[in-house]
C-alpha cells in the first residue's frame, strides 16, 4: 500500500484528494479507515469533505431520470411535468412535481400541447331545445351527460369533419364519425355506434351546440324515441359546449399538429389510433391519473 502510495505523490491539489478519497472509500471495509488515512497523510476532515462532494455529484436520479425520458417520448411529447409525475407514481415512483419538472428541464423535454384560449358573450338560448346542461359538466356515472360537436380538419387538399360523443363523467369518445361532408348521415351514424354500446339511454342528455344538424328534425326525432333529453347552448357561446371544444383543442395539438399527414386516409389511420389511445392509456390529473376507461372500470368496481 506505502509502495502505491509513493508512485501516485506526484498529484497534486483537489484532484489528487478526491482521487485518494475515492481509494480510501473502497478500501474502508478491508484496512478500516484510520490506517487508510495515516498511509496516506490525509485529515479525517479533508476525507469526509471531499467523499460529501463527491456523492453530491452522483445523479441520485439516474433511474427516474431514464423513467421520465421513456414516458415523455412513449406518449410522443404530449405530456407536461404534472401528467408526468401522476404517471411516474402509477409506475412505483415516489417523486415530487417540482423534482420532475427539474428534469424534463434539464433534458429539454417540452409539453407539445398548444393551449386553448376561448372568447365568447352570452348569447341567446336555442329555440329546439333549452341549455339544459347550463355547464354544468360533472356526473357522477357514465352516461348521465353526452356532448358532441363537429370539427373541420383540413389535410392537404381535404376537408374532413368529425363529429365524437363524449361522456362527460370521464371524457371517454363513446363514439365518433369522420366523413368528408358534415352531413346529417354522419350524426346518425355516431349515434347508432353509441346507441349499440348503451343499453339503457332513458334520461340522458346530450348537449350541443346550435349547429343545424342538431335542429333537424331527423336528430330531434331520433333523442325522443330513445328517451333522450335534448339540451343546447346559447347561440355564439363557445363556452356552453367547453369540453366538446377542449377535445378538439388537444386532439389538434397532441395529434394534427404534431405530425405531418400526406393524406386524408393516413390522417384517419392516425385518428383511429389516438381515439383509442385518448381513450386507454392517456392518463388525466383530474381523473386521479388514470385514462378514462380505467377511471370508469375502477368506479364501477367500488
Amino acid at each position: 500500500m506505502a509502495k502505491k502510495s509513493e508512485g501516485l505523490d506526484g498529484r497534486r491539489g483537489v484532484q489528487a484528494q478526491r482521487f485518494w478519497t475515492q481509494v480510501i472509500q473502497a478500501l474502508r471495509p478491508e484496512f478500516g479507515l484510520n490506517i487508510l488515512l495515516e498511509i496516506n497523510g490525509m485529515a479525517r476532515s479533508v476525507f469526509y469533505y471531499h467523499l460529501k462532494k463527491l456523492k453530491e455529484g452522483v445523479d441520485k436520479y439516474k433511474h427516474e431520470r431514464e423513467e421520465i425520458k421513456s414516458i415523455f417520448h412513449e406518449h410522443k411529447g404530449r405530456y407536461g411535468y404534472r401528467r408526468i409525475t401522476a404517471e411516474m407514481r402509477n409506475r412505483g415512483y415516489v417523486i415530487n412535481h417540482k423534482t420532475v419538472q427539474r428534469i424534463m428541464k434539464s433534458e429539454n423535454l417540452k409539453c407539445q400541447i398548444r393551449k386553448v384560449k376561448y372568447r365568447s358573450y352570452k348569447g341567446e338560448v336555442g329555440r329546439i331545445a333549452p341549455n339544459i346542461l347550463e355547464r354544468d359538466f360533472k356526473a357522477s356515472s357514465p352516461n348521465q351527460k353526452w356532448v358532441t360537436d363537429v370539427t373541420q380538419i383540413n389535410i392537404k387538399q381535404t376537408k374532413l369533419y368529425l363529429s365524437p360523443l363524449l361522456d362527460l363523467f370521464n371524457g371517454e369518445v363513446i363514439s365518433y364519425n369522420i366523413s368528408t361532408t358534415p352531413n346529417l348521415e354522419q350524426i346518425h351514424d355516431m349515434l347508432d355506434k353509441a346507441f349499440a354500446k348503451v343499453s339503457h339511454l332513458k334520461g340522458l342528455i346530450i348537449h350541443t351546440d346550435q349547429g343545424w344538424q342538431y335542429q333537424h328534425y331527423g336528430y330531434c326525432r331520433k333523442l325522443q324515441s330513445h328517451d333522450i333529453i335534448q339540451s343546447m347552448s346559447r347561440k355564439g357561446n363557445c363556452l356552453d359546449n367547453a369540453v366538446a371544444e377542449n377535445f378538439f383543442g388537444i386532439m389538434k395539438s397532441e395529434l394534427l399538429y404534431a405530425e405531418n399527414f400526406d393524406s386524408p386516409e393516413e390522417f384517419i389511420k392516425a385518428l383511429e389510433e389516438y381515439i383509442d389511445y385518448y381513450n386507454n392509456k392517456r392518463i388525466k390529473i383530474k381523473l386521479n391519473g388514470m385514462s378514462p376507461v380505467q377511471y370508469r372500470m375502477t368506479q364501477l368496481n367500488t
